[in-house]
């Protein structure tokens, strides 16, 4: 297999990126040997130490296993990734080699966000029910301003997030997409009509306040719901 040598400019990212998205598209199946860092080191036209980088980090995702003095073999990532590989996935601008990885992470979402809503309807806090309230007049009164809502926006899923009192939850949250799981990667007309239905919002919040947690968990669902046929569409964004 062969690569096209690379710029100076973020050599190791550069790298990194190019062999996890051969190993997750396949193109190094699960227990072949990747080249040796010599070899990688000329096809791609950088020294060892940006290929010794990438592999470490391709290992830290559970992409492949490397031995001290021995081969580095491919792992099957469906079996050993987490979610850091979804992150370093969406993070990426460049083809996904996973088609569709943003269809998924937004059905993620609008199964966590749905499930939070509901049981922070359940177990919040009279302090957390306010915080919900609060949030979601913060985020009205930034409109017609989707910058400012989108911001409102994601501090608002945070708190419905606490108040759920799921640390695993709140884990996703933070390291799926850094904060943004409530966001994720929605195409911007898509994420537009979200924002700016502002009365989709306040019902939720006023559902989660009013402690009717079936309620919340339809209004949370219908908002963060993806659409029957979305794959190219959000594949595509």
């Amino acid at each position: 297999m062969t690569f096209e040598p690379l710029s100076r400019q973020s050599v190791s990212d550069q790298v990194f990126g190019r062999l996890r998205d051969a190993i997750v598209s396949g193109r190094y199946p699960a227990g072949d040997a990747l080249p040796s860092e010599r070899e990688l080191a000329t096809a791609f036209g950088v020294n060892r130490h940006a290929i010794r980088e990438a592999l470490r980090r391709l290992q830290q995702l559970g992409l492949v296993r490397v031995s001290q003095g021995g081969a580095t073999r491919v792992l099957d990532w469906r079996a050993t990734a987490g979610l850091d590989l979804a992150m370093a996935l969406t993070g990426a601008r460049d083809v996904l080699p996973v088609r569709t990885l943003i269809r998924d992470v937004l059905e993620m979402r609008a199964c966590i966000g749905a499930d939070a809503a509901r049981l922070c309807a359940q177990r919040a806090t009279g302090q957390q029910r306010r915080a919900v309230v609060e949030a979601v007049e913060t985020y009205a009164s930034a409109a017609p301003d989707l910058e400012r809502m989108g911001a409102a926006d994601r501090d608002l899923w945070r708190r419905i997030i606490e108040g759920s009192g799921n640390v695993a939850y709140l884990l996703a949250y933070n390291s799926l997409t850094a904060g943004d799981l409530a966001v994720g990667s929605v195409p911007p007309h898509r994420r537009t009509a979200e924002l700016l239905d502002v009365t989709a919002h306040r019902n939720l919040a006023e559902l989660i306040a009013d402690g009717d947690a079936g309620g919340a968990e339809a209004v949370a669902r219908a908002l963060l719901a993806v659409p029957v046929g979305a794959p190219g569409e959000i594949g595509a964004a």
